[in-house]
C-alpha cells in the first residue's frame, strides 16, 4: 500500500525534525511555516514547502501541527478570522487524523475538541500528543509521545505516533484530550527545574573557584546526575548560546503553562515559581532569544570554563563536593513537586514514571526517589528519611552564603527540606495537605 501524504505546521527546530524524519521514512509532507529559509531548507531535504495553511492541509488525510504556542496552533488549525489564509481546518477532507504536539495547557487542548464539534467538524479524529526528547531525537524518531484522545482517534494515529517515538516511548494516557498535555506539564516540572539547576550549579562552581570542565566530570558520573545537566553542560561550557539549540523563550512558555495550572487548582508550585522568576530575570537581560544554558550569565561574566583553578585536591574535592551536593537536593525537591503534581491532576503515577525516569526529565535522585514517593501516595507506605540530603545541601548553602552567591533553587530546596523534617512523606504533605 502507497504512504499516505501527511500535511505539517511548524518547521522550527522540532518540528523541522519531525517532518524531514517523515520524508526519510517515505511520506510525502507538505511542510508550512512563515520563516522562508525554514522552508527552502525543508524542501531541499525533500519535503514539500508551503506557504498556505489552507494548501498544506488540502487533501491530507493525517496534519501535525508543531508551533511554539496555544495561540499559534488556533491561528493555524481556525484560520486569523481576517480570511487572508483560512487555517488549516478549511483544507482537511472529511475523517481527518489531527495531532496537536505542541506543549499547550490541558485547558487548550479540551478547546480544540470543544471548537471542532462547535464548527461541524467532529469528524476529525483528534489526538493531543506533545513531544520530548529535543531535534535530535525529533530527527531520528525517537521521541517521547505523550497521547491523550478518545479510543477511535488513537486508533487511526497510532501508527503515525510509532513513526515519530522511539519502540518504548510511545505513552497513551487515559482520559481522553488533555490527558496528554497534562503529562507533558508535569514531565516539564522537571525540566525546568533542573534546566536552571545546570546554570545555578555551575555559577556556584565558579564562585567556587572550580573549573568548568571538571564539574561536569564530576556531577555526570555522580548522585547529581540529571539529562539536562549532561545536555546543557555541552553548551555552556562552550557558550553556545546564539542562539543556541533551546531558548528561554521556549522554558519561560512551559513554566508559565505550570504555573497557571498550579494557581488554578491551589497547588503549591515552590521550586518552578522560583525558577521562573530567574527565567524573567534573563529574559529581562535580554536573554530570550539565547540558549538556556547562558543563564549563568545571571551568575557570571566570565565564561564558566575560563575559571582556572588554584585550589589544593582536597579544597578540590571539598568544594566539588558542594555543587554534587546542591544538585542532588534540588532533584530531589523537584522529584517530589513533579509526583505531587501529577498526583493533584490525577495522571498515573506509575506512568509518569516510566515516561520521566529516561527522557529529558530525569535525575539518578527521580530514578531513585520516584517509585518510593509514588508508594508513599498512592500505599501510604513509606517514611524514608533524606536526611544525609539535608545536612549536604545546608552546608553548600552555607558556603554560597559566605561567597554571596544566590541558590534560588538551592535555598527553596532548603527550606522545604527543613519543613518536611528531611523525610519523603513530610515532603509530600507540603504539597497533597490543604
Amino acid at each position: 500500500m502507497s504512504k499516505p501524504a501527511i500535511g505539517f505546521c511548524g518547521l522550527g527546530a522540532m518540528g523541522f525534525g519531525m517532518a524531514t524524519h517523515l520524508v526519510k521514512q517515505g511520506y510525502e509532507v507538505t511542510g508550512f511555516d512563515v520563516w522562508q529559509p525554514s522552508l527552502d531548507k525543508f524542501k531541499a531535504a525533500g519535503g514539500i514547502p508551503s506557504t498556505s495553511l489552507f494548501e498544506s492541509a488540502k487533501d491530507k488525510t493525517f496534519y501535525i501541527v508543531m508551533v511554539a504556542t496555544a495561540q499559534q496552533a488556533q491561528t493555524a488549525i481556525f484560520g486569523d478570522g481576517t480570511g487572508k489564509d483560512e487555517g488549516i481546518l478549511k483544507g482537511l477532507p472529511q475523517g481527518v487524523t489531527l495531532l496537536l504536539c505542541s506543549t499547550v495547557p490541558s485547558e487548550y487542548a479540551k478547546s480544540v475538541e470543544k471548537e471542532l464539534k462547535d464548527v461541524g467538524r467532529d469528524d476529525v479524529f483528534f489526538i493531543d500528543a506533545p513531544v520530548s526528547g529535543g531535534a535530535i531525537r525529533a530527527a531520528d524518531g525517537t521521541l517521547s509521545i505523550m497521547a491523550g484522545a478518545s479510543s477511535a482517534a488513537i486508533d487511526k494515529g497510532k501508527w503515525l505516533l510509532d513513526e515519530l517515538s522511539a519502540p518504548t516511548k510511545l505513552f497513551v494516557v487515559a482520559g481522553g484530550v488533555g490527558a496528554g498535555s497534562n503529562m507533558k506539564m508535569v514531565h516539564q516540572v522537571l525540566a525546568a527545574i533542573q534546566i536552571l539547576s545546570v546554570s545555578e550549579a555551575f555559577g556556584f562552581a565558579a564562585k567556587l573557584g572550580l573549573e568548568g570542565t571538571e564539574v561536569r566530570e564530576k556531577v555526570i558520573k555522580s548522585e547529581a546526575w540529571s539529562w539536562m545537566f549532561e545536555n546543557r553542560s555541552v553548551r555552556t561550557l562552550t557558550e553556545d548560546y546564539f542562539p543556541g539549540a533551546s531558548a528561554v523563550t521556549i522554558i519561560v512558555k512551559d513554566t508559565g503553562i505550570i504555573t497557571s495550572m498550579a494557581r488554578l487548582l491551589n497547588f503549591p508550585s515552590y521550586l518552578v515559581s522560583a525558577a521562573e522568576q530567574v527565567y524573567f530575570a534573563a529574559v529581562d537581560k535580554g536573554y530570550g532569544a539565547n540558549d538556556d544554558a547562558g543563564i549563568v550569565r545571571l551568575w557570571t561574566s566570565e565564561p564558566v570554563n575560563s575559571v582556572k583553578s588554584t585550589l589544593s585536591p582536597e579544597e578540590k574535592e571539598t568544594k566539588l563536593d558542594f555543587v554534587v551536593s546542591l544538585l542532588t537536593g534540588i532533584h530531589l525537591v523537584a522529584a517530589v513537586e513533579s509526583i505531587a503534581f501529577a498526583k493533584h491532576v490525577g495522571l498515573p503515577l506509575p506512568q509518569l514514571y516510566e515516561l520521566a525516569v529516561e527522557a529529558a526529565g530525569g535525575s539518578t535522585q527521580f530514578k531513585g526517589f520516584g517509585t518510593k514517593l509514588i508508594s508513599i501516595l498512592e500505599n501510604g507506605t513509606g517514611e524514608e528519611e533524606v536526611r544525609d540530603h539535608l545536612g549536604r545541601l545546608k552546608a553548600a548553602v552555607n558556603e554560597a552564603q559566605t561567597l554571596k552567591c544566590p541558590l534560588y533553587l538551592g535555598g527553596a530546596a532548603l527550606n522545604l527540606l527543613v519543613s518536611a523534617n528531611a523525610s519523603l512523606e513530610g515532603l509530600l504533605k507540603l504539597y497533597t495537605v490543604r
